[in-house]
């Protein structure tokens, strides 16, 4: 398994299922997840610091098991930003 930490940037959903496939770039790897996509969808934007943990793939794209993020979530941020808001 190997560690990976830096900033989200192209995030995007490549295939649309019960369990969609994300990819997104992480300090200039190529990353998909499928396990815990829709968990992640909700928890990552564009610009987050998280740290992932997986296995690369023969294409050298790293496979993403698990998933921290480091500070708040998206869905934190928007329940704070919907509380300042009422």
């Amino acid at each position: 398994m190997e560690s990976l930490k830096g900033t989200v940037t192209k995030l995007k959903i490549v295939q649309f299922s019960q369990q969609p496939l994300v990819y997104f770039q992480l300090a200039d790897t190529n990353c998909l997840i499928a396990a815990h996509s829709l968990n992640f969808l909700a928890d990552v934007e564009n610009g987050m610091k998280i740290v992932v943990l997986g296995k690369r793939n023969t294409r050298g794209q790293l496979i993403v098991a698990k998933y921290a993020v480091l500070g708040k979530t998206k869905l934190m941020n928007d329940f704070q930003t919907y509380q300042t808001a009422s």
